[in-house]
């Protein structure tokens, strides 16, 4: 089998462009990898399905890739909404600092139970200064909330979890399974993936990330969220290329409707913790008698084994726990955490995502029998820590004119600006056939398929 493990070798592809993050990390160096990543897996798919006469070369402008980490969207004469709510950020406690995430409302409310303090950021901040952090820590996770005490790397090395994590493969493949990959015959060189079903219930950033490539490349991206779930500051930024519609899945009418749509989707793409889906009445037995021929791959934010194999994550939690924000704190020279200038976890995951449904796609393609994948947030920050600065040039810390499409795209808030595709493959390179949507605005339905 050669499903996809690692980043490919730097000579499997061209890079164009040049600059690199501001970080203590090799951020530029591992955005333009893990669009590399992308590349040799569609190109091994192209060649699959023969749909060039020759094999696709891969080319990565590094420049491009290194903003597609940040904001790919840019406003034109309105502002996106707060990525953060009032209250998330780092305090510091008695003995070190901690971040609150509380840009959900029940996570909110979880941590200032736990606080016994209103929504006052001045307030929290009292609070929280007495407090030993791992002690409030335990507490908020504890109380429903999510929340990450600031470690060393070698603090994080030696913790339970941190050992857990280091032992896992960057994509764990599990349950191999033979399956007939439905004909597609609008797939065409410079639109290989036209045609693919793709279920995304996946949120925040990283799954996505990984859904919005496959759009790029002609996919047909289904996302359901639940009746009312919105990522204001997020969504014009991800939801690009992808039907939107709202589904309430703990009711028996909405769950079926996701059966009906899981038995037509070539590709499931989701985010839930080990455990959720059986929940929910889907669990892998189910999954495989609704939807035998599907692949699936799915994340989590601190690994798929040991202690915190089911705690609620996020990529900034993810920086604090594992030492990169503290990393980050001694390389700047500053007295606070000091975290990647760009949520770089949540971006390599979902493009590694993406690599890893191509990946099983190609295998498929092939004959071969195809598994599905597993990836984690923390598990990206251990790649991150491996990988060595290598970048050249001025740093990279916004966009030029230049670097966007010079066409506006008409969202569902305003009109835009897109970064320019970063990844050319043979004929075919990043393009979506729709604007960004707001959640909700289609119904949970396969739109090439309804009546």
């Amino acid at each position: 089998m050669t499903l996809l493990s690692a980043l490919p070798p730097a000579d499997a592809y061209t890079v164009t462009g040049s600059g690199q993050r501001p970080s203590a990390f090799a951020v530029s160096e591992l955005a333009t990898a893990s669009f590399a990543a992308v590349g040799q897996e569609l190109a091994r798919l192209v060649t699959a399905l023969n749909l060039d006469a020759k094999a696709p070369e891969v080319s990565v402008d590094h420049r491009l890739s290194s903003l597609w980490y940040g904001y790919s969207f840019k406003p034109d004469g309105w502002e996106m909404p707060s990525l953060w709510d009032a209250i998330a950020g780092d305090y510091q406690g008695a003995d070190g600092w901690i971040r609150l995430h509380t840009n959900l409302p029940h996570h909110r409310a979880a941590a200032l139970k736990v606080l016994e303090a209103n929504a006052d950021r001045d307030i929290v901040t009292k609070a929280i200064k007495d407090w030993q952090i791992a002690d409030l820590e335990t507490a908020i996770v504890a109380q429903g909330g999510v929340a990450a005490a600031m470690r060393s790397r070698s603090d994080w090395q030696d913790h339970p979890q941190g050992r857990a994590v280091a032992r896992e493969p960057l994509i764990g493949w599990n349950g191999p399974r033979n399956i007939t990959l439905r004909d597609r015959p609008q797939a065409t060189a410079t639109r290989p993936l036209a045609g693919l079903r793709v279920l995304d219930l996946t949120r925040i950033l990283a799954g996505p990330v990984s859904t919005r490539t496959l759009a790029g490349f002609g996919a047909e991206v289904l996302r359901i969220d639940p009746p009312g779930w919105d990522e204001p500051g997020v969504i014009p930024d991800v939801s690009l290329g992808k039907h939107c519609a709202y589904l309430d899945l703990k009711s028996p009418a909405g769950l079926e409707r996701l059966k009906d749509l899981l038995t037509q989707a070539d590709v499931f793409v989701h985010g839930y913790r080990p455990g959720a889906l059986d929940a929910l009445g889907l669990g892998k037995p189910e999954r495989d008698r609704l939807a035998p021929n599907r692949i699936e791959v799915t994340l989590d934010a601190y690994g798929w084994q040991g202690p915190w194999a089911t705690r609620r994550g996020f990529d900034s939690l993810v920086q604090m726990s594992t030492g990169i924000a503290d990393t980050g704190r001694i390389w700047a020279e500053a007295d606070k955490p000091t975290p990647l200038p760009v949520q770089a976890l949540d971006h390599a995951t979902g493009y590694l995502m993406a690599a890893a449904v191509l990946s099983a796609l190609a295998e498929a393609a092939s004959g071969q029998a195809i598994m599905d994948a597993r990836l984690s947030l923390a598990r990206t920050a251990e790649l991150l820590a491996t990988l060595a600065k290598t970048g050249t040039g001025d740093d990279i810390t916004s966009a030029d004119t230049k670097d966007y499409n010079p066409t506006t795209e008409d969202s569902g808030w305003g009109t835009g600006y897109r970064l320019k595709s970063a990844l050319t493959v043979g004929q075919a390179t990043m393009n979506w056939r729709l604007p960004a949507a707001k959640l909700g605005t289609a119904q949970p339905e396969w739109p090439l398929l309804a009546t």
